[in-house]
């Protein structure tokens, strides 16, 4: 594999309301703290593995892989998640981390729109908050020409992951040709397996490496005329077809574990309890 980074930034998608971790489950019980952080949304503090924060795994991961400088799209104004990890930078030695502000929760594009001043023209990767993506997986995206994006093998996903295969099988398809040039990602396809290759189905888990193109697609594309988000994929669509940009799509056949509900809290918890967060985790915050 190359050594090579073609991008040490990292871009995490934290602006979310988890209202689906916001939603009570009857047949789940948790305690009193992470009853209280399941019903503020706030998925990425919820303690996992060894008893940190589930986004510190996510972190850790990048910082492995050779990410060095880390942005949060949150919320307007203070926050619990905003308070830890502005802690977790100050104490950072080798990274360290900083927030761009999505004013509305309009979608992805929007999200992504909002981190353009923290870009500064170079490339980025973009992930999700409530997805904990392997060191392989990252490591391959990072050392991959930009733009690109991670095609996880559909089979290989439903295998490794804590994700039931039924959402895994409604997850968006990529659609890329023999030489691995992305032609679209498709939402909801009526036959999935028309896009196959090779015998092998990939889909997306919005893990991306983007240049600083991606920015105008955001600003230019329309919203989704059914959820009135402004959507990552059509922004996507728009770099390669208004812009001429080609996509490399890197297989991959790591699992991804997720936190959207409640339900997916104790299998993530079993799955990470043998992962290591090394960095410090801050003695005591205050909301800023």
């Amino acid at each position: 594999m190359n050594d090579k980074l073609t991008t040490d930034k990292a871009m995490i998608l934290a602006r979310g309301l988890g209202t689906r971790m916001q939603k009570q489950t009857d047949d789940v019980k948790l305690d009193a703290a992470t009853s209280d952080l399941a019903a503020k949304g706030a998925k990425g503090l919820i303690t996992v593995g060894a008893g940190r924060p589930f986004l510190d795994y996510s972190l850790q991961a990048l910082m492995d892989a050779g990410i060095r400088d880390i942005c949060l799209v949150v919320a307007p104004g203070p926050s619990m998640l905003r308070s830890y990890y502005k802690a977790v930078s100050e104490n950072l030695s080798d990274a360290r981390i900083s927030f761009a502000v999505q004013d509305e929760p309009l979608g992805t594009a929007h999200a992504v729109a909002s981190g353009r001043q923290w870009a500064d023209g170079k490339p980025f990767i973009v992930v999700n908050c409530d997805n904990f993506y392997t060191l392989a997986a990252i490591r391959a995206l990072i050392t991959s020409p930009a733009p690109a994006t991670v095609a996880f093998e559909r089979e290989a996903l439903i295998a490794n992951s804590n994700i039931p295969a039924d959402r895994i099988r409604r997850f968006a398809v990529i659609d890329f040709d023999q030489s691995g040039c992305l032609r679209k990602i498709i939402e909801k396809p009526d036959n999935p397996d028309d896009y196959a290759l090779d015998g092998k189905l990939y889909v997306s888990m919005n893990c991306f490496c983007f240049t600083a193109e991606i920015f105008d697609a955001c600003d230019a594309i329309e919203p989704d005329p059914v959820r009135k988000e402004y959507e990552l994929p059509t922004a996507v669509q728009y770099t390669i077809e208004q812009m001429g940009l080609t996509y490399q799509a890197v297989k991959c056949t790591e699992g991804v574990l997720d936190m959207t509900g409640r339900d997916d809290i104790e299998s993530v918890r079993r799955l990470l309890a043998d992962h290591e967060v090394r960095f410090p985790a801050p003695d005591q915050t205050e909301n800023q």
